[in-house]
């Protein structure tokens, strides 16, 4: 199948997907299609949010609908490495035999990342980086397409390690997930409470998604959405010619994967709504996602509330 037809395909088929999506999950539609263009570009989300906001049922309806495996780990205080890779055991025959870990699936839910110690979080961000595992000096591939959505709560702090900057950064969207409102919430009561079973319908299966994924890489960018991408990046770094709002309230910028990430997610957000190349947009309607978790504010910053949405919007 020509390229084009593959986009033509995934611009049908992402709007069943759409609807298959929402029989089971009420609104949440700017959190659903953050999710989907993550998958589609090959990256992963940070899932920002408070308990009970269905974090855990988005993610296996999305999997369901995309015909892939799921898995979810509930992070604790005393969760191992090989708790989550897997680890050797003597069979009956005295032999050591690998018990693959619950990262070997194509979509990964990490509920509450932050409550696990740095040992773990970077047992798991190997996994996310390389695609691959190592465990007692034996290297493992892991399935592809591979998607990892952490969670992460941001009410309780105490007793928990946060995520070191390094490590965000391998995350490509940031998504704050809201309250729902008031009629939705009614719709969610209504539905959860009720004994009639949503089935959801697999739209694509593992293959499918991995040349989509191939085939968003290849979609042409114009140099002047590229030289966009990547200004707006360099506006998030409090250096010299920085704007005023970045010098007065920014600590830290943006690095190159954020260009990076900008580019693909732009690619996929605008093969989605139909277009075969993306503009400037494009760029500036995934830029909130992208950006959020990558710029560093300082003490003035939060003394005057000021978020990193208003910091992001201004450098439009």
């Amino acid at each position: 199948m020509s390229d084009v037809a593959l986009v033509e395909k995934l611009i049908d088929k992402h709007h069943d997907l759409r609807n298959e999506i929402a029989k089971v999950i009420v609104g949440q539609d700017e959190v659903v299609n953050q999710i989907l263009i993550s998958i589609f570009s090959g990256g992963h989300s940070l899932l920002i949010g408070v308990p009970g906001l269905a974090k855990t049922l988005m993610v296996n309806t999305i999997a369901q609908a995309l015909g892939l495996d799921f898995k979810r780990i509930q992070f604790t205080p005393d969760l191992m490495p090989s708790d989550i890779l897997g680890s050797e055991i003597l069979d009956e025959n005295r032999k050591f035999k690998f018990i693959k870990g619950p990262v070997f699936t194509n979509i990964l839910l990490a509920d509450e990342i932050n409550r696990t110690p740095p040992k773990t979080q970077a047992a798991l961000l190997e996994a996310m980086q390389e695609r691959a595992v190592t465990v007692a000096g034996h290297h493992y591939k892991l399935d592809l397409p591979y998607f990892v959505l952490a969670t992460q709560n941001p009410i309780e702090q105490e007793g928990t390690y946060p995520l070191p900057e390094a490590q965000l950064d391998r995350f490509m969207f940031a998504i704050n997930l809201d309250y729902p409102s008031f009629q939705e919430e009614v719709d969610v009561v209504k539905a959860t409470t009720s004994d009639k079973p949503q089935e959801v319908n697999a739209l694509f299966n593992a293959q499918e998604i991995s040349e989509i994924q191939h085939v968003i890489r290849r979609i042409p960018v114009p140099d002047n959405v590229v030289e966009y991408a990547v200004r707006l990046v360099g506006k998030t770094r409090p250096l010299n010619g920085a704007p005023e709002l970045v010098t007065n309230y920014v600590d830290w910028g943006a690095g190159p994967r954020a260009s990076q990430n900008l580019i693909m997610a732009a690619k996929t957000h605008a093969a989605v709504n139909g277009k075969f190349s993306p503009d400037i947009e494009d760029v500036q309607a995934v830029a909130f996602g992208i950006l959020r978790h990558r710029i560093i504010k300082n003490y003035k910053a939060e003394a005057e509330g000021i978020t990193e949405e208003d910091i992001i919007r201004k450098l439009f």
